[in-house]
């Protein structure tokens, strides 16, 4: 955690002077991201809320989603599925920013084949703008890969806000 909270104060400052909000959508990364941007103080400001999505009971309960949006294959840990996400938690929070993390921290893969270490990450914002990647860590540490993902999801972030 004491290595994202540098980058989270630095977000956090930067969505304070812009005026901005964001909102999170995560799931490998158990709640770091958002453990991490509400360590700064004063994060009510741009902070406006964010879930775990672990099962399929947070996907319909907390994102108000079910199967149908589900298109051409969409699953779970995948980049179209991120942005899915993010998009969603953007909508549902009114927020100027929508920010997912969906993966497989370990120690082993996950039910679709992906291995340990991996994990999609999406923001979207204002204008249409969407943008996703994916990061293989290569690992099987449960830990280090979610503080992995955490911090590749911040520095998505972080890199829109320059």
């Amino acid at each position: 955690m004491q290595t994202l909270l540098p980058l989270a104060t630095e977000i956090g400052a930067r969505l304070k002077a812009r005026g901005e909000t964001v909102g999170i959508s995560e799931s490998s990364s158990g709640g770091l991201i958002s453990a991490a941007l509400l360590s700064v103080p004063g994060a009510s400001a741009y902070y406006r809320g964010g879930g775990v999505i672990y099962t399929p009971q947070a996907f319909r309960g907390l994102m108000g989603l079910d199967r149908s949006v589900m298109t051409d294959g969409m699953r779970s840990s995948t980049e179209p599925y991120a942005r899915l996400m993010a998009r969603t938690i953007r909508g549902r929070l009114q927020a100027d920013w929508g920010l997912c993390e969906t993966g497989a921290s370990g120690p082993g893969g996950n039910g679709y084949g992906d291995a340990s270490g991996h994990t999609c990450v999406a923001l979207v914002g204002d204008g249409g703008m969407e943008v996703s990647r994916t990061l293989e860590t290569g690992l099987d540490d449960r830990v280090e890969n979610m503080r992995l993902f955490a911090m590749d999801a911040l520095e998505l972030l972080h890199a829109a806000l320059a």
